[in-house]
């Protein structure tokens, strides 16, 4: 099993260094979470509050060139300066 991938941030994005590609990707994670359900008098169930427990990005794809491996994370322009 591949190591967990991280996540983007506010200074930091999802590149492919094979292709370029900076926006599309296919996302394959998992999450563990809490739910908080309210069923109404017939049974039927509404989620009114998830809180996430874990979650972790098993693998990121590239939607152009469908690369898995070369998938990375780098700094966003300008991130960490002031406008």
């Amino acid at each position: 099993m591949a190591a967990a991938i991280p996540l983007p941030s506010a200074t930091s994005r999802w590149r492919c260094s094979r292709c370029g590609n900076l926006t599309r990707f296919d996302v394959t994670r998992s999450t563990r979470t809490r739910e908080f359900l309210h069923l109404d008098l017939s049974g039927e169930p509404t989620v009114e509050e998830t809180e996430v427990l874990a979650e972790t990005v098993e693998q990121v794809r590239c939607r152009w060139c469908d690369g898995v491996d070369c998938v990375e994370v780098v700094a966003r322009p300008g991130a960490g300066t002031e406008a």
